[in-house]
């Protein structure tokens, strides 16, 4: 790792103590995955229900919402100018930030699945499946990030974008229709899968929808890289 993605790193590290929004999408699902695993107890609740659900919907907000709310600030008060000044590359700017979230993502993660009881092969999977999650989540909000102009755009592109892939998991369970639709999310193919960890089976359904995922999200973050590329 070089000395410039390392300055990246504990920049960012620094401002998220600063910035409280960005702090909370961090904490926020790993705390309500520990009270609500300790709180509620129903005979008919699916094992590890909260874990799974909470794991998702982390999946969905944080990396995404995390890496857009930063690339979006720094672009509208040019800060990057300083990076600039100090010959930080752009994908040396795109790496290191990678990094500090998904790395964070991680960390969160792994209490939300410790605190659902997961242990060896099931703890593998299950954190395994989020990694994969993260990077997903992290490519798109790169992408608005990327695309808008300030912080408002960025939020106004968010928000629906995280309700989608963040939500529909959940109200998937009720309502066959949605279901149809949902499944070709990756936030979805990937609560089926930690839903049957035990017996975890990926399917050609599922290995094709999830590829389909990823490179559509890579060739539309390319795509937006090369007509809003970073200034530093």
């Amino acid at each position: 790792m070089n000395n410039h993605i390392k300055a990246i790193l504990w920049k960012q590290l620094k401002d998220t103590i600063k910035n409280k929004t960005i702090l909370i999408q961090f904490i926020m699902f790993p705390l309500m995955t520990i009270v609500m695993e300790n709180a509620i107890n129903m005979e008919d609740m699916p094992a590890h229900f909260f874990v799974n659900l909470f794991g998702i919907m982390y999946v969905g907000m944080a990396p995404l919402t995390s890496i857009a709310a930063i690339i979006s600030e720094e672009k509208e008060k040019n800060t990057l100018r300083v990076l600039q000044m100090c010959d930080v590359k752009a994908i040396e700017y795109l790496i290191g930030n990678a990094i500090y979230i998904i790395l964070i993502c991680m960390i969160g993660s792994l209490i939300i699945g410790l605190a659902g009881g997961y242990t060896g092969i099931n703890l593998f999977w299950f954190m395994l499946l989020m990694f994969v999650g993260h990077i997903c989540s992290f490519l798109l909000g790169a992408t608005i990030g990327l695309a808008s102009k300030n912080q408002m755009t960025a939020t106004s592109i968010n928000v629906p974008v995280m309700i989608v892939l963040s939500f529909l998991p959940m109200i998937s369970m009720f309502n066959e229709t949605i279901k149809k639709f949902s499944k070709i999310l990756f936030s979805e193919q990937l609560y089926l899968l930690v839903n049957n960890l035990e017996q975890i089976k990926i399917t050609l359904e599922t290995g094709v929808i999830m590829t389909c995922n990823i490179v559509l999200i890579i060739l539309i973050f390319l795509v937006i890289y090369k007509k809003n590329r970073i200034s530093c």
